[in-house]
């Protein structure tokens, strides 16, 4: 059976996404147009628009399509900003922010994600602004900032590095807090130092970065 991927990239974007409060214009034609298709393994592509978390293999999963619509919606990207992407995963999500941003360094840990998603990107045309560098978040070179820095992963705790990451006025969109019971928020960075402001976007689960899930409790 052949699927007709731009009707079911259509679907998804009417019954799920926009459904979604999603409703950034520039989002919805950037999901609207991207071939998800071509950044999942040939297994899955029929799930490629389902409501649904798919597995990359190497125990990481891609987004449902509407966190990633919320995700790229509440970063508030301008052609002219810098992104910083935290977990490149399948490489679907750096398109996209690639498409609506100037530049885009994405940090992936695992080796074999970072090339499968440097090749769905170099194929499809997309991503020639997108940098893929294998690094540890966690430990990763602060020294730049960014106008917008997003995490595909969960973080029981934001780690102060990440806002370190942000210019004044920057936005990040992370996951955090204990599973089942998580919170999506969106932090702005103000011009004081330390000044951050926090917006509670919706509830949602998602796997840990690695090496940023909850401290083991130990009972004596």
């Amino acid at each position: 059976m052949t699927i007709d991927y731009a009707r079911a990239r259509e679907l998804m974007v009417e019954q799920q996404v926009r459904p979604w409060d999603v409703l950034d214009m520039a989002v919805l034609d950037v999901i609207g147009r991207l071939p998800r298709e071509a950044f999942v393994a040939e297994q899955h592509q029929a799930l490629a628009y389902a409501d649904i978390e798919l597995p990359l293999g190497h125990g990481e999963k891609m987004m449902k399509p509407v966190v990633e619509g919320r995700a790229l919606q509440a970063l508030q990207l301008r052609p002219g900003d810098s992104v910083l992407e935290v977990g490149t995963g399948s490489g679907y999500l750096s398109a996209c922010l690639g498409m609506l941003a100037r530049e885009v360094v994405s940090l992936e840990l695992v080796p074999e994600l970072a090339a499968a998603a440097r090749a769905r990107l170099d194929a499809t045309g997309l991503g020639n602004n997108v940098r893929i560098e294998v690094a540890d978040a966690l430990r990763y070179d602060g020294s730049r900032q960014f106008d917008a820095v997003c995490v595909t992963g969960a973080v029981a705790e934001v780690p102060e590095r990440f806002l370190q990451w942000l210019r004044p006025g920057g936005r990040l969109f992370v996951v955090r807090g204990h599973a089942p019971s998580m919170e999506a928020v969106r932090l702005v960075k103000g011009e004081a130092v330390n000044a951050v402001a926090a917006e509670s976007l919706f509830e949602t689960e998602l796997g840990y970065l690695h090496g940023a899930g909850p401290v083991p409790k130990f009972l004596f």
